[in-house]
């Protein structure tokens, strides 16, 4: 079986002074994509957190995610890249 391939990034830097720094879209072989792949800024360095949703006893769960430690780590470092490539750009103005 074929690996898939993450054939697009999308990142949107957060103005906030929170610890999530972005949210990505990544779409795996032009065909399926996966919405608000978080950039978190963890206490030694940027993590990838998977969309996930609270349940009703207050825990988070993913709704979608890599399900070996190959793919996790090929979408962490790409998402990772992706983020470090627009770090300098300013993020946008927050509605008031």
């Amino acid at each position: 079986m074929k690996n898939m391939e993450i054939t697009d990034i999308r990142i949107k830097k957060v103005a906030s002074e929170g610890k999530m720094k972005a949210v990505a879209s990544v779409t795996f072989d032009n065909a399926f994509a996966v919405h608000d792949v978080k950039v978190i800024e963890g206490p030694e360095k940027l993590f990838v957190a998977m969309p996930s949703r609270r349940t009703p006893d207050g825990e988070y769960r993913d709704i979608a995610h890599p399900i070996n430690s190959d793919m996790r780590n090929m979408l962490e470092s790409k998402v990772l890249a992706a983020y470090d490539a627009i770090e300098d750009e300013p993020a946008p103005e927050t509605a008031e």
